[in-house]
């Protein structure tokens, strides 16, 4: 197969072979082959959203649901993220420019104490991955600067991780504050981290626990979703 792979010319494909082969590119991480055929596309007039969604966001699935089921592990899903992320650097001016539809914008951080990012790294490729835009804090991060770019990122979601079991009760520090400055209903909040589990997620008043990077993106787009149906019942 190797063979015929190497005598490939991606621009010789008609699309309906060039999409595919473009979801194989990404289940490899190959970052060169993705961003040509993201340009190949949008030089035969795909819209910049199209290119995300056909090529991109569906080759991701993918990946995520081989994560899920233990097929790929850590280091292919993070090679295949990069190789997403580089598509997406050529998209993102483009899909601004547009006004294209987005999936959400989510913000997320390792909590304070917890300098643990593996995860908290993966959650965010893949999010970006399924068409989010994602704002990450990095590691270490206080419940006043999640807020804060909560507030001026007009984001809809909110991550928190951790990865030891003395940093977990930082998410509900978080969550308490959010109760108190009267905005904990305007955003979903989404944790997840080794040492967690569902009964911690209910017990902090977090919307869901996620037990990993595929899981997260699931629950995201099912509540962004609702989102949108009860915004558009109120309309």
């Amino acid at each position: 197969m190797a063979d015929d792979d190497d005598d490939l010319i991606l621009s010789e494909l008609p699309d309906d072979e060039l999409v595919p082969q473009m979801h194989d590119d990404l289940y490899d991480g190959l970052r060169d082959e993705v961003v040509e055929g993201v340009n190949i596309l949008l030089g035969r007039g795909w819209t910049p959203y199209d290119v995300l969604t056909k090529a991109l966001v569906a080759g991701m699935k993918v990946v995520g649901d081989d994560f899920r089921d233990g097929i790929l592990f850590v280091p292919e899903v993070l090679l295949a993220a990069n190789a997403m992320k580089a598509g997406m650097a050529i998209l993102k001016p483009l899909l601004a420019e547009t006004g294209a539809p987005r999936m959400g914008k989510m913000v997320i951080g390792t909590v304070k104490g917890d300098i643990h990012d593996i995860g908290k790294n993966l959650v965010a490729m893949m999010m970006e991955g399924a068409g989010f835009e994602i704002i990450d804090l990095g590691i270490n991060n206080a419940a006043e600067k999640y807020l804060d770019t909560l507030v001026s990122e007009d984001a809809d979601i909110l991550g928190m991780s951790a990865l030891l079991t003395t940093t977990m009760p930082y998410m509900k520090v978080v969550i308490d504050v959010m109760k108190e400055r009267g905005i904990r209903d305007d955003y979903i909040v989404l944790v997840g981290g080794a040492p967690l589990n569902e009964e911690f997620g209910r017990a902090i008043g977090a919307d869901a626990y996620c037990r990993d990077a595929a899981v997260a993106v699931e629950t995201a787009k099912e509540f962004i979703a609702r989102k949108h149906n009860q915004m558009s019942q109120t309309a």
